[in-house]
């Protein structure tokens, strides 16, 4: 096991941010962390990082116990903040020559590692600019050649994508797949969920300090209730309709915004013939009519009774 997190207790003042925390990290696996806002997700990174000591509970790394002076260990690790750490007066060059630095001391096989990660993230043209020259999306890749310049076997990302064009999103995560290619395991942290159904081995929802569930993405499906989504869109509202779609057979929720109607059913059979026979029983034309599995946003909402981005 990479990570081990085990009942992990961490207290600001009145806030308990991490309750009874329990996690694990496989090796070489994508593990995605989702939350929303203040749910405990960086709290949790840099706790394992060390950054943040904690009141219980036991964090163990590569088998061992991070400790300030487990110099072994901390070179095996990289993070990418989600805030941009890097210095304004150094070049990309320099600022990831200085973080590379931190842990190889080797001059040539520092440059070496420079000229990669330089490589690897795109920037071969822009060696020399300071980072306020660069557009948000250089940026954030630059962010992410600092954390991972050295090769380290853990890797942690925290929000890497936040504020990007969808060619640097694409870039960007391209790249981290490769580096789950090349051997890495990776602790992944986004509100864009769409990414992390893409990228991640496993996910765990976190929400008020805990770990409500973690799991790949169809055993979180399996764990709701909802198991078809079918929506329809009519020509206008209609408050009868909506009333007598609830009174359907395994009809778990119903609700409508702009004329389309969500309903979602608990049985797993397919449902589409039975809305669409519904609709024709009341002589109601619908604009277009399609099926759906529950996403992770549904899930997500199911849990925890909000929406990530609540």
């Amino acid at each position: 096991m990479v990570i081990n997190v085990k009942n992990i207790v961490k207290e600001f003042k009145e806030i308990r941010a991490l309750d009874s925390f329990n996690l694990e990290l496989r090796e070489k696996e994508i593990l995605g962390l989702i939350g929303p806002n203040g749910s405990g997700k960086t709290t949790l990174l840099l706790s394992i990082l060390g950054i943040y000591s904690f009141d219980k509970g036991e964090i163990k790394v590569f088998n061992q116990e991070l400790k300030p002076n487990s110099y072994d260990i901390k070179r095996k690790i990289g993070y990418v903040p989600q805030e941009l750490a890097l210095f304004e007066e150094l070049t990309v060059y320099e600022n990831i020559d200085y973080f590379c630095g931190l842990y190889i001391s080797d001059s040539k096989k520092r440059k070496e590692l420079v000229e990669k990660a330089i490589s690897f993230v795109g920037l071969e043209k822009f060696k020399k600019f300071v980072p306020s020259k660069l557009s948000g999306g250089l940026a954030r890749r630059l962010n992410i050649a600092c954390g991972i310049a050295h090769q380290p076997e853990l890797i942690f990302l925290d929000e890497p994508t936040v504020a990007v064009d969808a060619q640097s999103r694409s870039f960007i995560l391209e790249g981290i797949k490769e580096l789950n290619r090349q051997g890495a395991s990776i602790i992944y942290t986004s509100h864009y969920l769409e990414e992390v159904e893409d990228l991640c081995d496993r996910i765990a929802i976190i929400d008020q300090g805990r770990n409500i569930i973690t799991g790949t993405n169809e055993e979180l499906r399996d764990s709701i209730a909802t198991t078809e989504i079918i929506k329809f869109t009519l020509l206008e509202e209609n408050g009868i309709v909506l009333k007598e779609l609830r009174n359907l057979s395994h009809v778990i929720d119903v609700t409508i915004k702009d004329s389309e109607y969500t309903v979602k059913f608990d049985n797993p059979n397919s449902n589409i013939g039975t809305i669409a026979q519904f609709l024709k029983d009341r002589g109601l034309t619908y604009l277009k009519l399609y099926t759906e599995v529950p996403s992770l946003n549904d899930v997500f909402l199911e849990l925890t009774g909000k929406e990530l981005r609540d």
